[in-house]
């Protein structure tokens, strides 16, 4: 008899999906896989879990501008969405590594630091500003137009999880040997993340097109920055920690979505 371990299976593209909703959501999605190839699926389909995360957001803001309230309180309730449905983890995320590069501890003691549970001046000042800037945009933009605040919501949200897709591409490494950023780290091929990204551009143009002419350019240069800005971040972590983790794609994310949010209520 032989003692030839079956090969594993192909994933199926659900396999994909469940990985991408049910590690970047709260939503209620069990994750039947936790291999490369669902990691791979996950990641590249992480820009429909920011559909959906946005789409939530700019419901609930759109839902308080109809009940009376005004765009400041309208702004908040679509800020809070997606940090609820991610149960923070992006914010969480965001702050562990404004604490590690703050530090400026060499990486596995700056690694260390991001590990621990409490959170450092650092991490404060950084989920403050950016907290500030994204309810800061959205209100200008609910208040020059509900559609408008309402795309921007879903575009900050897809162009977030768009960042994650890019950063999760091979050729990135892991900064540790355990943890989500292990299991993504380097499994979207190139190719694939550009097909990705393309695609978002499109859709974001597309959309933009039901605004305006000016919108149907605006809109996806907001997501072109929004991926600038997350690039930058991610070359810098990566050189300060020797490659990429749980938290600095949550910090990614955040650092996309907020981007995004300022180029949209520019001009």
């Amino acid at each position: 008899m032989s003692t030839t371990p079956p090969a594993p299976h192909s994933p199926h593209p659900l396999d994909g999906l469940r990985f991408a909703f049910g590690t970047l959501t709260v939503l209620p999605v069990r994750v039947t896989r936790w291999d490369r190839g669902a990691a791979r699926g996950g990641m590249l389909g992480a820009p429909l879990a920011g559909l959906a995360v946005g789409g939530c957001a700019a419901g609930l803001g759109l839902l308080l501008l109809f009940l009376g309230a005004g765009p400041l309180l309208a702004a908040v309730a679509t800020t809070a969405v997606p940090a609820v449905l991610t149960r923070g983890l992006h914010l969480d995320g965001l702050a562990d590594t404004a604490d590690g590069l703050g530090s400026g501890k060499p990486a596995d003691d700056a690694l260390r630091i991001m590990k621990q549970s409490d959170i450092g001046p650092f991490g404060v000042l950084a989920l403050v500003l950016v907290l500030l800037a994204q309810v800061a945009a959205l209100a200008q933009l609910y208040d020059a137009s509900f559609a408008r605040g309402a795309l921007a919501a879903v575009t900050s949200a897809v162009a977030a999880r768009l960042a994650l897709t890019l950063a999760a591409r091979t050729g990135v490494p892991a900064a540790r040997p355990e943890g989500l950023g292990a299991a993504v780290a380097g499994v979207v091929p190139v190719r694939g993340a550009l097909a990705v990204a393309a695609g978002c551009l499109a859709a974001a143009a597309a959309c933009g097109a039901l605004l305006g002419p000016y919108d149907a350019v605006r809109t996806p240069v907001a997501v072109v920055l929004a991926l600038a800005a997350a690039e930058l971040l991610l070359r810098h972590c990566t050189r300060r920690f020797g490659g990429v983790t749980g938290d600095v794609f949550g910090g990614l994310a955040e650092t996309a979505a907020t981007a995004a949010l300022v180029v949209l209520c520019l001009g």
